[in-house]
């Protein structure tokens, strides 16, 4: 029988471990990336989100010894046509929550897929938040938290901040750090399936 080629996830996300685990996906290996995400000039939230998951997985199968499944992904927060970088200071929290207070937001996902015969298929999927009115002491508190260390927008979806969220249109799953419903279509168009359907001989 010939052997499954391996599925490779080209990020170092833990949040993007967890929720592939979540639909029983477990890469074989997994291989981040470093590259450079620096914002083209006037480039769009979207449009980064977009680019960056392919770079991510092209960069990511030039790595590779022999041909597998890449997935790649990159999370891009925007507020009308600006970009919420990923927050490493707690005064970036504290700006990027100040923000965001009362305000609708948008959580771009990029997902690219390459399969082993070099096909490159990708989906942009966005969600839609509103956050309520924060307090000063909520914002204070959250920031002590530390929840938002290195996460885009200054904030952690599937943490305390959870509960500044009025409104959710879309995947949720995507604001975390991937859509899986996305991820799973675009792995089965790739004909990727996480539990062989063949009959074992």
């Amino acid at each position: 029988m010939k052997n499954k080629p391996a599925f490779i996830l080209a990020s170092a996300s833990p949040r993007r471990l967890q929720l592939l685990a979540q639909i029983g996906i477990v890469p074989d290996q997994v291989l981040p990336v470093d590259i450079d995400e620096t914002p083209h000039k006037n480039e769009l939230p979207r449009a980064l989100a977009q680019r960056l998951a392919v770079e991510k997985a092209r960069a990511a199968q030039a790595r590779l010894d022999a041909p597998a499944y890449v997935l790649a992904a990159d999370t891009v927060v925007g507020i009308g046509r600006r970009i919420l970088d990923k927050t490493i200071a707690a005064s970036e929290s504290e700006a990027c929550l100040r923000l965001l207070s009362g305000r609708r937001h948008r959580v771009y996902g990029g997902i690219a897929v390459i399969a082993p015969d070099g096909t490159l298929r990708q989906r942009l999927v966005t969600t839609q938040l509103i956050m309520k009115r924060l307090s000063e002491q909520e914002i204070s508190d959250y920031v002590a938290s530390g929840e938002w260390q290195g996460v885009a927008g200054g904030y952690a979806f599937q943490g305390r901040a959870a509960a500044f969220i009025k409104t959710v249109s879309g995947s949720p799953s995507n604001v975390i750090g991937l859509s899986l419903y996305d991820t799973m279509g675009l792995l089965t168009g790739s004909r990727y399936f996480a539990h062989d359907p063949s009959p074992s001989s």
